[in-house]
């Protein structure tokens, strides 16, 4: 068995670190989850998602990673032509989810490092007979915030009424401000495993009127990703697939937790986190490192920030000596691999504790 570490030293960008009585939760005896515990179990989960992701809506659960519910987007809410906006690794995932899943793809690509603009977007839409958008709201391979609202109305109004939006929210959902309803996002879904706080395995999401009325169309929308059937589910508090028990007790303890914090000020704990990495950037610029963020200002997610290095240092380099000195970072990702760092700064992490972090990482980066 690995040795426990102290708590706040786990920075990744997912999985993140779990409180211990979130963890201990866990170790719960099993109840049929066909029996009138899980029932009450289920119904006592939905209040606190719903407060996640700002909706009156009910909020799948689903027993799988995130990309499971990606699939699910695309099988039950494509029908025709895709059109993905990609701007690093996750988004083109989810273009090669819909490509996967037989659907005619186009990617609406930017540089990684990038976010999409509102007004690209209205031209790519004018231009083609589309009938969805997929979108990355925090691109966790770059740090980059997507204006998720902003397409999300151009999607809706260039489309004429007949384009939905699928959104993925896996590490910005409960780190940054999130509006299902008010941002009329057709459908939005995230992981467990993010700034949720909560070990992996779970995916969450959120379907409207819209979504479902185009599922409705499609005769080939699968049988485990079926949003019908998670919405004939989650109607008489039950799931469509055996659900992992478990997991759900950590859940609504990490619920409990939440809304003790309260949703907006959990939105601006990540922010001060974010901006405390940001302030510490700048501060190694006036010290003669030439670190940088790839992600440009106004486009920064709260929940990661990838950090760029000067020559000779290198991202796994600098990993190893963190690890060496008890800390976990993460690499860039994919082709940013060797230039960079990401600093994973979500949650249940504190600003103290971030600065602890900044401080090693300084030793580090000046050895």
């Amino acid at each position: 068995m690995p040795e426990q570490a102290e708590f706040g030293r786990f920075f990744l960008p997912g999985p993140t670190e779990v409180l211990p009585r979130v963890l201990q939760a866990q170790a719960q005896a099993m109840i049929g989850h066909r029996g009138k515990g899980m029932e009450e179990l289920l119904a006592g989960l939905q209040p606190g998602l719903r407060s996640v992701f700002q909706t009156e809506r009910p909020v799948y659960l689903s027993t799988s990673s995130a990309t499971g519910l990606m699939e699910g987007a695309v099988r039950n809410g494509a029908v025709r032509r895709v059109l993905s906006l990609t701007n690093g690794a996750f988004s083109e995932r989810f273009a090669a989810i819909s490509r996967a899943n037989g659907l005619e793809t186009t990617a609406l690509a930017v540089e990684w490092g990038e976010a999409n603009a509102p007004e690209t977007l209205a031209a790519a839409l004018g231009s083609g007979d589309y009938d969805a958008v997929t979108v990355v709201h925090s691109e966790t391979s770059t740090g980059v915030l997507n204006p998720v609202r902003e397409l999300a109305s151009v999607a809706h109004a260039t489309g004429g009424g007949d384009v939905v939006i699928l959104v993925d929210a896996v590490s910005s959902a409960a780190g940054t401000e999130l509006r299902a309803d008010a941002w009329e996002l057709d459908f939005v879904l995230t992981g467990s495993q993010k700034a949720l706080a909560l070990p992996p395995g779970l995916a969450f999401g959120v379907a409207n009127e819209r979504v479902l009325k185009r599922a409705e169309q499609k005769a080939n929308r699968g049988i485990y990703f079926d949003f019908l059937e998670f919405e004939k589910g989650v109607r008489k508090d039950q799931t469509p697939n055996t659900p992992a028990v478990s997991l759900f007790y950590a859940l609504r303890e990490q619920l409990q937790v939440m809304a003790e914090e309260g949703i907006e000020r959990r939105w601006a704990r990540h922010a001060a986190m974010a901006g405390t990495v940001y302030g510490w950037v700048e501060h190694m610029r006036g010290r003669g490192v030439e670190l940088g963020i790839l992600a440009p200002a106004g486009f920064r997610s709260p929940t990661v920030t990838c950090v760029t290095l000067p020559a000779p240092l290198s991202g796994p380099a600098v990993n190893k000596a963190m690890k060496e000195r008890g800390y976990t970072i993460a690499t860039g990702y994919g082709k940013l691999k060797e230039g960079s760092i990401r600093i994973g700064h979500m949650g249940e992490h504190t600003v103290a504790e971030t600065e602890r972090l900044l401080g090693v990482l300084e030793e580090v980066l000046r050895a």
